[in-house]
């Protein structure tokens, strides 16, 4: 059986792509495209349901995973859609506050809600493996990060880059929200052994680059993953969601469930 994808923001970069695999892949089925009142103009190429009206469209197709990458207002609204609904959500939205995240895990008691900064494969490899090596290392080494992304990217620094963060500081025992620094300028002293400095470019194209620095007497490791493609967040977030068709409701799914 097909399993029923919904995408929200589909003319949207992200949008756009992950419609385009959904329609490629037999094993899916595109039930319905949403965007924004007045801007729906157009969807009608992927032969599907088109509407401005998210819960209308899912009271009329079953059994759905929307698939969201769009605004943290958005997602909370499509969260809260699918409580109401039934249907499952796949979010790959950044920029949530920890106030929403927290009511996100709420509504994830009830729904089959599934978030991740970052779907790519690579990444959440990454994730898992970083304790171990800074473990290994020892505390001798400073803990830097750097992320690059296209020019508008509205948030900052990256969902990708805080959860890498966030590793870092756990991995020491430490509070990113203490020990992290966003920004270094004029006579700021020495660094600070329990800093983990967080530092953000933007520019260009760029879709996604994340390197953390490992810096330690007379070497240092870098560690750099590069996205080439939105491909590679859209195939991951297509993953997720025939993954959570299988789940119940209980908590919200991450990268790290699937990988368990």
């Amino acid at each position: 059986m097909k399993t029923n994808i919904v995408v929200t923001g589909a003319k949207g970069r992200m949008g756009t792509t992950i419609a385009g695999l959904v329609k490629q892949n037999p094993e899916l089925s595109l039930a319905g495209v949403v965007e924004r009142q007045g801007n729906v103009e157009g969807l009608e190429q992927y032969n599907c349901m088109v509407s401005d009206n998210l819960h209308e469209l899912l009271t009329k197709n079953e059994n759905c995973v929307v698939i969201d990458f769009t605004s943290p207002e958005v997602s909370m609204d499509v969260a809260a859609i699918c409580a109401d609904t039934g249907a499952a959500a796949v979010m790959g939205t950044t920029g949530f506050s920890s106030e929403e995240l927290e009511k996100l895990e709420k509504t994830a008691r009830q729904v089959r809600l599934f978030w991740a900064p970052n779907m790519s494969v690579g990444i959440n490899v990454l994730l898992r493996i970083l304790p171990e090596l800074i473990n290994m290392l020892g505390d001798k080494y400073d803990l830097e990060l750097m992320e690059i992304h296209h020019k508008f990217k509205k948030d900052a620094p990256s969902g990708t880059a805080l959860k890498l963060a966030q590793v870092l500081a756990a991995s020491q025992g430490l509070d990113l929200d203490e020990k992290g620094v966003f920004c270094r300028k004029g006579i700021i002293g020495e660094r600070q052994e329990s800093e983990i400095g967080v530092q953000t470019l933007r520019g260009g194209d760029v879709v996604g680059d994340h390197t953390v620095y490992l810096l330690g007497p007379g070497e240092r490791i870098e560690v750099t993953h590069r996205a080439h493609s939105r491909e590679t967040f859209a195939q991951g977030a297509i993953r997720a969601a025939s993954w959570l068709v299988e789940q119940k409701p209980g908590k919200l799914y991450t990268m790290a469930d699937i990988f368990a």
